[in-house]
């Protein structure tokens, strides 16, 4: 109890800050800028780990068939500077890892990096009419009020829910919870299949403070392991044992999800987004090497990040090393209704 009041203490100039900033949006002293283009906000108040790059793919793959599509984000971890068109051929260090993968996943999609969301906005719209997007989704967002968005969705991690949770350091939210009655969606993500409709009732209840807010639960589910390299040996999928690097922000709901088919032997976690070096690939063949039978699984965010690094990787290794795809699906039939609730 000591503790909780000490945090509250020490948090309490980051809580002003949060909500002077929100309260001068609010009000319309900080600028926001509106466009004649639907513009749907994936974001979350969390620190990562809520699932908004698949939950991001999910949309594109909706929409990419009716709508020119453009994916709108900051490029996290990048080392180019500006407005960047992301290309297929790119590297993690020119677009970062989530807008490659999404460009690599759906290359007639258009994605784009920019930490100045307005001015990239602008110069999407000033494309020819032909090549213009007709929906343009943003990835992160939910904090860059700059921009004002015609959809928020706003993705809250199952096992983490922000009521019990705390501002960062000491906990890992990154806006207050009292913002989550500017969503118009709101999606608890990673969410058991066989989710309660009496515990679906309870979210409700804690999460929605306005008739217009809607409510959706999804799962994530992993697919089928995918060989990183041409080497790969799928021999190795029905293997007993794995072992499991991720760069990652909550990496439990995978090591979760692998469990149940493999043990898993070895566990590497670096931080969220982490660029990988020489030494790190020098790490992986040597835990290749102690356990001769037992697959390389890592996420497909970190295979973007891997991959380059390809003339470093052993043989060994790279007939071993597996990313796993991540789908999202809807609880209770509800994707049509998801997709409807976007552009009412």
């Amino acid at each position: 109890m000591k503790s909780f009041f000490l945090n509250r203490v020490i948090l309490a100039p980051y809580y002003f800050i949060l909500a002077c900033r929100n309260y001068l949006y609010d009000k319309g002293i900080f600028k926001s800028y509106s466009f004649d283009i639907p513009i749907i906000s994936v974001g979350n108040i969390s620190a990562g780990g809520t699932g908004k790059t698949p939950h991001t793919e999910f949309l594109v793959k909706r929409m990419i068939q009716e709508r020119r599509v453009a994916v709108l984000s900051r490029g996290y971890g990048r080392k180019s500077r500006g407005f960047r068109y992301v290309e297929c051929s790119d590297s993690v260090r020119e677009s970062g890892d989530e807008p490659l993968q999404i460009k690599r996943k759906f290359p007639e999609a258009i994605v784009v990096v920019d930490g100045n969301r307005v001015r990239a906005i602008g110069k999407l719209l000033e494309l020819p009419p032909d090549q213009r997007p007709e929906v343009i989704i943003l990835d992160d967002a939910f904090q860059h009020r700059r921009v004002i968005p015609s959809c928020n969705i706003v993705l809250i991690d199952h096992s983490n829910p922000p009521l019990c949770d705390n501002l960062l350091p000491f906990g890992t939210l990154r806006d207050l919870p009292s913002q989550l009655r500017r969503a118009d969606i709101l999606l608890v993500t990673k969410s058991p299949p066989q989710l309660s409709l009496e515990e679906q009732f309870r979210w409700r209840e804690t999460l929605l403070t306005k008739e217009r807010q809607k409510l959706f639960f999804t799962a994530l589910n992993y697919c089928d392991a995918e060989p990183l390299f041409k080497e790969g040996d799928r021999r190795y999928i029905y293997s007993r044992y794995a072992q499991l690097v991720t760069a990652i922000a909550n990496p439990i709901h995978l090591e979760n999800q692998l469990s149940s088919s493999y043990k898993i032997i070895k566990r590497i976690r670096y931080r969220d987004h982490k660029e990988f070096k020489r030494r790190d690939v020098a790490t992986i063949n040597r835990i290749s090497q102690k356990e001769g039978k037992a697959i390389i699984i890592t996420t497909e965010k970190d295979a973007q990040r891997l991959f380059p690094l390809e003339r470093r990787v052993s043989l060994q290794t790279r007939e071993r090393l597996f990313y796993l795809p991540i789908e999202v699906t809807f609880l209770n039939d509800s994707e049509s209704d998801f997709i409807e609730s976007i552009f009412m």
